[in-house]
């Protein structure tokens, strides 16, 4: 297959694992995605917590999950993430 000239491809989208935290609204989970990075002076590492909005469209996951979340069009104020699959499911 060749590319068309001018034609640029589309970046691939940006996808995370993390922790679900809430399941309380419909179809919408918070997802925390934990990083550890090393701090500049002290050399000591940090870990970061982002959370984000993910749309769950048939309500599977629950608090405890490990999930995979997709970035996404804007499907709200606030949601721009998609659930994938659930990777582990919490006891």
């Amino acid at each position: 297959m060749e590319e068309q000239a001018g034609k640029t491809t589309q970046p691939s989208k940006r996808a995370f694992v993390g922790t679900v935290t809430s399941d309380k609204m419909d179809k919408t989970i918070v997802v925390s995605v934990s990083t550890k990075k090393m701090h500049r002076l002290y050399k000591k590492y940090i870990t970061q917590v982002k959370k984000c909005k993910a749309h769950d469209e048939t309500n599977s996951a629950h608090v405890g999950d490990k999930v995979r979340v997709v970035e996404c069009r804007p499907l709200s104020r606030e949601k721009c993430w998609r659930l994938t699959d659930i990777i582990e499911r919490a006891q």
